[in-house]
């Protein structure tokens, strides 16, 4: 690595660029060897990975890393292989690019067509998990996509060791070497670089990871980011709730998964329902090892409750705690929701079908959902194939942002000589 690090961002924009031109106009196999000589070279290598990723651990272990964090971080054989799977899966999957979004003719004979194209250069910036190296790299590629990778400094050596099997999968397709590539510096000069733009040669940024880095990015990019801050997600169970629907479906949403992003942090149950349906879907929930945090209602109607604060209501956990209230209707709890949430994932738990669709339709978030847990917020569980993040934003993508969110559209106009008047 020679040069300042401006100097080393900008010829890697540059070069994506040029990429990117390439790569928009490959064909669907070659796109799709690349990913399965990728796969491939990802099995071949998993010691190669393994050592890698050990070098990671030990300086993650040095620097005290918490222990959520160190088993993101760790690759073993069996997560090696889902990777190289993850890859397969992204070949199965329709190509986007060239798809005919939409076409229609105009009385004056204009034959007009909608047409997916792929987005240009996508910076991907992540923290601790080397699997997004991966997934992302894939992703982009498969929509047309060049790249640019920016791992976090702890996944350092498992994020090159995997990126080395993506450059011999691009090899082996003859595809350039500078569809994917990854940023030689875990200097963070280079995330400045990539959020001023690479001088115009980035077209879109994704964040991966905790609050501080997209926080960071939504703050200072320069161009369009696809992101959400927090997962403050919210189950509310309507006064026409089945019983056994609602608890099974919030201890799945709290409980399945505590630290994704789709994982419930509030629950809001009907006052009508404080004791047929409130009291043992929490008394579940406590004995699941769930911390809860409740209004003085919910104090008064169950043992060991923190009371809840102000700040309970907009606390992203991460982990086996729950912020519960009762509501006195639906008006009140989209209200709350409205108030509070982080615009991911919202779902009602209602056998009232007029309900149910008022929810659906007046709440505002990415994802809305009825009588399901909000950990299916997920591009995999939706039939996407894979997902490169979830976007709660409402220009372009919003929820999971697969393969057809990777791409915009251009309009091709065919005429016979017509000219305007």
């Amino acid at each position: 690595m020679t040069g300042t690090i401006t100097e080393i961002m900008l010829d890697l924009g540059q070069k994506a660029r040029h990429a990117a031109r390439e790569l928009a106009n490959a064909p669907t196999d070659q796109k799709n060897k690349a990913l399965s000589e990728a796969a491939s070279a990802i099995r071949a290598a998993t010691q190669t990975i393994l050592d890698a990723n050990a070098k990671d651990i030990e300086k993650g272990k040095q620097d005290g890393m918490a222990a959520s964090f160190l088993d993101r971080l760790t690759l073993d054989e069996e997560r090696i292989e889902a990777i190289a799977k993850g890859l397969d899966a992204i070949v199965t999957l329709p190509d986007p690019v060239g798809t005919i979004m939409a076409e229609w003719d105009r009385p004056n004979g204009l034959q007009i067509e909608r047409v997916r194209t792929p987005l240009g250069v996508i910076g991907v910036i992540y923290e601790s998990r080397p699997n997004v190296t991966a997934d992302a790299g894939a992703l982009c590629l498969k929509a047309g996509n060049a790249s640019i990778l920016r791992g976090g400094s702890d996944s350092y050596h498992s994020s090159r060791a995997i990126h080395a099997c993506l450059m011999q999968g691009l090899k082996e397709a003859g595809l350039s070497e500078h569809c994917i590539q990854m940023v030689p510096t875990t200097d963070r000069a280079a995330v400045g670089e990539m959020l001023k733009g690479l001088g115009g040669n980035m077209d879109v940024i994704v964040p991966r990871g905790g609050k501080g880095l997209v926080g960071r990015v939504q703050n200072e990019a320069r161009v369009p980011v696809f992101s959400h801050l927090e997962g403050i997600c919210h189950v509310y169970i309507h006064e026409a709730a089945d019983a056994q629907k609602a608890s099974a479906i919030t201890l799945n949403a709290k409980m399945r998964r505590t630290g994704i992003c789709g994982a419930a942090e509030t629950l809001l149950i009907d006052r009508k329902l404080a004791q047929s349906h409130a009291k043992p879907i929490l008394t579940a929930l406590q004995e699941a090892g769930c911390t809860l945090h409740g209004t003085q209602e919910i104090a008064a109607l169950m043992d060991d409750v923190v009371l809840a604060t102000e700040e309970d209501w907009s606390t992203e956990y991460l982990a086996a705690d729950l912020s519960v209230k009762l509501v006195e209707n639906i008006d009140e709890a989209i209200q709350h929701i409205a108030t509070y949430s982080s615009s991911h994932t919202e779902s009602i738990i209602t056998e009232d079908t007029t309900a149910a669709n008022r929810f659906l339709k007046e709440v505002d978030s990415a994802i809305v959902m009825h009588n399901a847990s909000t950990q299916f917020a997920d591009g995999g569980e939706f039939g996407m194939g894979a997902e490169i993040g979830i976007a709660t934003g409402r220009m372009h993508a919003r929820g999971p942002v697969g393969l057809e969110q990777l791409t915009s559209f251009k309009y091709r106009v065919h005429g016979t000589g017509q000219t305007r008047p």
